[in-house]
C-alpha cells in the first residue's frame, strides 16, 4: 500500500499513462542527452497554496521508469504554499525528463481535487453532515481521484457499479415503480447490502420508506422540500442530498438535517494545483 492506494492496482494505470506519452522514444531527450549514464538533480516546486495529494504516485512514476530516486519533504494531506520545495529528484537525467510530465499530471490533478474538496469540507465544519464524491470521474483516473477526495477530508460514495446498490430514476422506470425496484433488489442482493433509492418528490419518498429503503437520495429538491423530507424520514433511513450542490449552498443544505451531501464537482470541476520540475542540474 502507498498512502491508502494499492500498489498493484495503480501500476497498470501508470504504465499505460507512460505509454500514452511515449509511443516509441522521447526524441527530444535522446537528441539532447546522448549518454544514458548522465546523472542530474531537479526540484519539485509548488506554485500555489493548497493540499498535497499524490506524492507517492509521483514517486512511483519514476520508480517504474527506473534509475531515479525521489526524496519528499512533505506527505499527502499536508498544507503546502507557493514556493515550497516539495522534494528532490536525483538520478538518470533521461529518466527524469521522460517521466516529468506524467508524474506532474498525476500530482497536479490529485492535489487540485484534494484542495478543492477541502474548501467544501471547511463549509461543513461544525455540522454532522458528511461530504461525498460521486462516479463523475475522469475515465481511468477514478482510483486516484477518489483517493484525493479522502485526502481533502471528504468521503467516498460507492466506487463503482459493483460496489453498492443505488436505484435511480431509470431503474425505477424499468422496474415499473419504486416498490417493485426495491423488491427486486432485495430478492437478488445479499442481505449485507444496503439499498439506496433516488427520489424526486415527497410522494416517491413515502413509497421508498414503505418499501424499506436503507438510504434515500433526495435528488434536486428545494431546501424547503428537503427539510420536509428529512422530517418525514425521521431517521428510518439515512438521507443524502444530490443535485445543484455548490460551495455556496452547502451550509444551508446541511441545516435541513441530511446525513450526506454528494457532489460531482469535487472530481469533475476541480482545477489543478500547479507544480513545476525546476532547476535541473548535472551532477
Amino acid at each position: 500500500m502507498i498512502s491508502g492506494l494499492n500498489m498493484a492496482n495503480i501500476d497498470e494505470y501508470i504504465i499505460n499513462a507512460l505509454k500514452e506519452d511515449i509511443s516509441s522514444e522521447d526524441i527530444t531527450t535522446n537528441a539532447i542527452i546522448k549518454e544514458n549514464d548522465i546523472l542530474g538533480q531537479a526540484q519539485l516546486i509548488c506554485k500555489e497554496d493548497g493540499i498535497l495529494a499524490g506524492i507517492e504516485v509521483f514517486k512511483r512514476v519514476f520508480e517504474k521508469i527506473g534509475q531515479v530516486n525521489f526524496k519528499s519533504n512533505f506527505k499527502d494531506g499536508d498544507k503546502i504554499k507557493k514556493g515550497d520545495v516539495i522534494g528532490i529528484l536525483i538520478g538518470c537525467v533521461k529518466s527524469i525528463l521522460i517521466g516529468e510530465r506524467t508524474a506532474l499530471n498525476y500530482l497536479q490533478r490529485m492535489s487540485g481535487i484534494a484542495t478543492y474538496t477541502n474548501s467544501f469540507v471547511k463549509e461543513l465544519e461544525g455540522t454532522k453532515t458528511k461530504l461525498l464524491d460521486t462516479r463523475k470521474t475522469t475515465p481511468n483516473m477514478r482510483i486516484f481521484e477518489k483517493y484525493a477526495v479522502k485526502v481533502g477530508g471528504g468521503y467516498n460514495h460507492r466506487y463503482n457499479l459493483s460496489d453498492g446498490i443505488l436505484i435511480k430514476d431509470n431503474h425505477i422506470g424499468a422496474a415499473g415503480g419504486i416498490k417493485k425496484a426495491i423488491l427486486l433488489a432485495k430478492e437478488d442482493a445479499s442481505f449485507v447490502r444496503k439499498i439506496e433509492v433516488e427520489v424526486e418528490n415527497l410522494e416517491m419518498l413515502e413509497e421508498a420508506i414503505e418499501a424499506g429503503a436503507d438510504i434515500i437520495m433526495l435528488d434536486n429538491m428545494s431546501l424547503q422540500t428537503m427539510k420536509k423530507a428529512v422530517k418525514i424520514v425521521n431517521k428510518r433511513a439515512l438521507t443524502e442530498c444530490s443535485g445543484n450542490v455548490s460551495k455556496d449552498n452547502l451550509k444551508e443544505i446541511s441545516k435541513t438535517g441530511v446525513d450526506y451531501i454528494s457532489c460531482g464537482a469535487l472530481t469533475h470541476s476541480a482545477p489543478i494545483l500547479d507544480f513545476s520540475l525546476k532547476n535541473l542540474i548535472i551532477i
